[in-house]
């Protein structure tokens, strides 16, 4: 009896032991996967910080302005202007009508006819 459990006492702390080794190269991947992530992340932000700097380059008043000029023949653009802007009570919005089907009144009134909140 003694010696069946020290055979299963072995197979478990065999079985364990692998178990442990197989645990311990999954993490080691899953960390290395992990860092390459975090590598392509970080050059990702540098990209896009590139890209935003570039952006704001390319958008420059004076720059838009020179190529507006230069293709006024083909585009037909012309600079802004503070007259050429409205103001918000100028804006004309659609009168609509909301229908409503089964209406529910509301009141503050109870049964009794005294007012609820004051």
């Amino acid at each position: 009896m003694r010696m069946l459990l020290y055979v299963l006492t072995a197979l478990a702390v065999f079985g364990l032991a692998f178990w442990a080794y197989r645990e311990n190269y999954a993490t080691q991947q899953v960390l290395k996967e992990n860092r390459a992530l975090q590598r392509q992340i970080g050059q990702a932000q540098v990209r896009l910080s590139v890209l935003r700097a570039e952006w704001a380059y390319l958008n420059r008043p004076d720059r838009l302005r020179d190529l507006a000029e230069i293709n006024f023949d083909r585009l037909g653009l012309l600079p802004l202007r503070p007259d050429q802007f409205g103001r918000v009570d100028e804006v004309e919005y659609p009168q609509t009508q909301l229908e409503f089907e089964n209406g529910i009144d509301v009141s503050t009134m109870d049964s009794a006819g005294q007012e609820q909140f004051p």
